[in-house]
Parts: structure tokens; C-alpha cells; sequence
């Protein structure tokens, strides 16, 4: 019995948008990780983990594998892209008939790898594993990890490391790249056909619309306003917003140089790739929406014949864009902190508490924690004389609302995360796991595998790091 249910449907495209290539072969391949949980959601059948190695490196397979063919802008710069170190296995049908991708990541050279290896390090594979299981239990759409595994092979970067490869599970890999790709270096007829069939596939109930392309441009802003108010929420920064990683399914992938944010900093950055701030914290709803007029500028002919009237047609629909993401920022924030009205006093208090925690260099998370808990690791922050203020105009809000102080407490265990992968025990997990010694990787991913659940036995795990590290700390894209 096969592992998977492959049906691929993405093949029916033109052969532009795509090259069939299989996996590299790795002679001493071994699964390092199995995620059980992802497998029986999805349906596999894990009895045999040796057959789910082999198709998952295509040795025991009747499907065609490839590698998609995409662009993008890279910090702003268009280029042309495609997947240079990843290969869709197929796409699995569950019992339910959902469709997700099967890729995987770190499988060796394709026709897009532009001199590249085509390969991954151990180290990273493992990081996206951890901060995509992160992800979904902080409720945020994600690509997941089904497996890690080594390849047996050694991979040089700045140093030496050995190699690994990921199977990654997406609703789809069909990113604003891809239609960019198709805008410039494909024809109408062509471009028409990937808009179809993503929109049969991820929003089939737009498939009558009048203006197919707009109210697809419409959908996908809408799914990336939720996922970008979720990143917000919890102090995410993914730290490489390039069009080619913005996914049409509103879904978080490539883990590269992403990382949690500590003592609050609009400004923040990790990413030591991004020593202009491009994608820092505070600037990640900016750069969705300058992602999201590429998508439309590469839709434009579909929009309307008429050139002009097609810009007009998009630059209305983005008219309403800064305030329907404020309107969706200050739900979220406020939600944040117990507050079910969406009004300007409301907000104040938002604002103010923001610039409180920046003046007072106050952690992110443990800040609105520690008006959901009483727990020693918060009292710096609950005792501090300035938030003392402003908890006491925050306090009679609350008691205000219909709902009270106990249900304002459960709104906000609802939105705050307790744990978090936070960047310094990550940094040790993997560097631990990398040595073979997976205790502190596990521990840690049973921890942000339950991150609203709060368990004193876990305080460890509460602590933010040192000022310095925080000063130093640098995320690379790694793979």
C-alpha cells in the first residue's frame, strides 16, 4: 500500500510553468523526523516508514514529480526565479478530498537552480520543522514539516554542515512569483490558465464572477490582511517578504531567516540580509500591500482590455487598503488586550501601551501576558510605575464592557501566546540536534506545540534572552 494519494492536477498547465525532474538520490538517506500528527491528518499511512522514505525521494513512485517555475521581487528587485533546491512529489488527496502539495525541499539541483547545489542543511530543515509546527499551533495558516531527512551528504555554506531535505505540505506553492512570471515571460493565453486554475483550485467559489481577476485580487487580500494581522499578533517576523515567498493561499512558508520578536521594536530586524529595514517588523503590513500591487500589476490584462481602465479599476479596489487594515489591526490589538469596541479611545489605549512597551524596552509577549496571569516572571513588567498608569485607565475599560473581567480575561488567553519559539532556545535546539542530541528540540517543540495553555512548570521557557543577545542576534536564510 502506498503512502500517499498523489493526484496531480498542477501538470495540466502549460509546460512553461513547470519542468519534471526527480529527486536527487541519496544513497544514505534516513528519516531523521516523521511528524505523526501531520501524517494522520493528512491520511498517510506511516506503517512503513521505509516506503514513506522512498517515495518521499521518489524511488517508490507512479507519479511525476517537478519543479515549479516562478519570479519575483527580491527586496524590491524583480529577477527570475523557479525552484532551485525543491521538487512537488505530487499533490495528496486526503479523505476529504483536500489537495495539498507534497514538496520536497533540499532534493538537489533542477533547471532552476542557477548555479546553485539544489541542496539544504540539516540545520535549517530542522528550523523550518519547528517554526512551521510553531506556526500552526499559534493558529496561523503555515506550511508544515512532514519529515526531515538526512541525506547523508555534506553541504557547504560558510562552513560545512551536513545535508538534509524537508517535506513540505502546503494547500499550494502557487505564489505572487509565479504570476509574475507568467506576466512577463508568457502570453495572455497562458497567464488566463494559471488564473483559472488557481482559482478553481483555492477559491473555487469565485469561478462566476464577473471580473475573475479582480475578485481574485480581491480574495487573496483579503487572506493576506488575516495572515499579516496574525504575524502581528504574536510577534512575528518572517524577515524575507519577497513576492516569490508571499503564497496565493495566504499561507506562511520559507522559514529562513524568520524569528520572534522581544523587547517590543517597531523597527526590529533579524534578518542579515535586510540591513535596509525592508521587512522589519512594524513595516511587514506595507510590504504585503506592495506585494499585492505586483499580483494586480501582473493581472492587469486580464482586469479589462483597456489599459487605463484596468489601473483604475485596481487602483480603487486598493483605496480602501490602509483602512480596512487599521480597522483589522486595532480588532486584533484590542482583542489583545480584552476589548471587544473597535473605537478611538479603545485605540489610545492601544497606542499608548505600544509606546510604553518601546520606551520601557518590555517584552512583547510576556507584556500582554502579564495581564492575563499572575506569575513571577511578570512582575517587572506588571510593577513597572509607567504601565501602573496606564493599567489603571486600562482596568476601568474593562470593567465597562458587558462581558467583565473574566470574560476580558478569556478574549485575551484567546489572542496571547504564552510561549513562543523563543530565538535563543531555538538557536540551541537545533544546534544540539545538529550534534545528534534532540532532548532540547523535542522539549521545545511539545512546549509551542500547546503555546496558550499557561504551565508554571514551564517558566524556563518564558524568560526572554539578555539585551546583548537580542543586540547580536542575526537570522540568515541558511538552507
Amino acid at each position: 500500500m502506498m503512502p500517499f494519494n498523489f493526484n496531480n492536477t498542477y501538470l495540466n498547465l502549460p509546460n512553461c510553468f513547470y519542468s519534471v525532474v526527480k529527486p536527487q538520490h541519496f544513497k544514505q538517506a534516513e528519516l531523521v523526523l516523521l511528524n505523526n500528527t501531520l501524517a494522520t491528518d493528512l491520511n498517510i499511512n506511516i506503517e512503513d516508514k521505509e516506503a514513506v522514505l522512498n517515495q518521499l525521494l521518489g524511488l517508490q513512485s507512479n507519479t511525476t514529480s517537478f519543479a515549479q517555475a516562478y519570479a519575483g521581487h527580491q527586496f524590491g528587485n524583480f529577477t527570475m526565479l523557479g525552484d532551485g533546491r525543491a521538487i512537488v512529489l505530487g499533490e495528496h488527496l486526503n479523505q476529504l478530498n483536500q489537495r495539498y502539495d507534497i514538496q520536497l525541499k533540499g532534493s538537489g539541483r533542477t533547471p532552476y537552480s542557477r548555479g546553485g547545489d539544489g541542496n539544504a542543511t540539516l540545520k535549517a530543515m530542522l528550523r523550518e520543522y519547528l517554526m512551521s509546527e510553531a506556526m500552526h499551533y499559534l493558529n496561523i495558516p503555515t506550511s508544515r514539516s512532514l519529515a526531515v531527512i538526512g541525506t547523508g551528504e555534506t553541504v557547504y555554506r560558510e562552513s560545512i554542515h551536513q545535508g538534509a531535505a524537508v517535506a513540505r505540505v502546503m494547500k499550494s506553492h502557487i505564489r505572487v512569483g509565479t504570476f509574475e512570471f507568467a506576466s512577463y515571460f508568457t502570453n495572455t493565453t497562458e497567464l488566463n490558465a494559471l488564473l483559472q486554475y488557481t482559482t478553481q483550485r483555492l477559491f473555487p467559489e469565485l469561478t462566476n464572477t464577473k471580473n475573475l481577476a479582480l475578485s481574485f485580487i480581491n480574495a487573496v487580500t483579503d487572506a493576506q490582511l488575516q495572515l499579516i494581522t496574525n504575524w502581528m499578533r504574536v510577534g512575528f517576523i518572517h524577515g524575507v517578504m519577497n513576492t516569490d515567498n508571499t503564497a496565493i493561499s495566504g499561507e506562511t512558508f520559507d522559514y529562513g531567516p524568520c524569528a520572534f520578536i522581544n523587547n517590543y521594536s517597531p523597527a526590529t530586524v533579524y534578518s542579515s540580509i535586510d540591513s535596509l529595514g525592508r521587512y522589519a517588523f512594524a513595516n511587514q503590513p506595507n510590504i504585503i500591500k506592495w506585494n499585492l500591487i505586483k499580483l494586480a500589476q501582473a493581472l492587469l490584462p486580464l482586469i479589462d482590455d483597456d489599459q487605463k481602465k484596468a489601473i483604475s479599476l485596481v487602483q480603487e479596489l486598493f483605496e480602501n487598503f490602509n483602512i480596512n487594515w487599521q480597522n483589522k489591526y486595532y480588532a486584533m490589538m484590542l482583542g489583545k488586550i480584552g476589548l471587544q469596541e473597535n473605537n478611538s479611545l479603545n485605540r489610545q489605549l492601544v497606542d499608548e501601551l505600544l509606546i510604553i512597551m518601546q520606551q520601557q524596552k518590555l517584552d512583547y509577549t510576556n507584556t500582554f501576558s502579564s495581564l492575563c496571569y499572575h506569575h513571577p516572571s511578570f512582575e517587572l513588567i506588571s510593577s513597572n510605575i509607567v504601565i501602573k498608569d496606564w493599567t489603571n485607565k486600562w482596568t476601568n475599560s474593562i470593567k465597562s464592557q458587558e462581558i467583565g473581567e473574566e470574560g476580558a480575561k478569556l478574549l485575551m488567553q484567546k489572542q496571547n501566546p504564552v510561549f513562543i519559539p523563543r530565538n535563543h532556545l531555538v538557536e540551541d535546539a537545533l544546534t544540539d540536534a545538529c550534534l545528534g542530541n534532540f532532548s532540547s528540540f523535542n522539549k521545545l517543540l511539545a512546549v509551542v506545540s500547546n503555546p496558550y495553555v499557561f504551565n508554571t512548570n514551564l517558566s524556563d521557557y518564558l524568560n526572554a534572552p539578555e539585551e546583548d543577545f537580542d543586540a547580536n542576534y542575526k537570522t540568515f536564510c541558511g538552507t
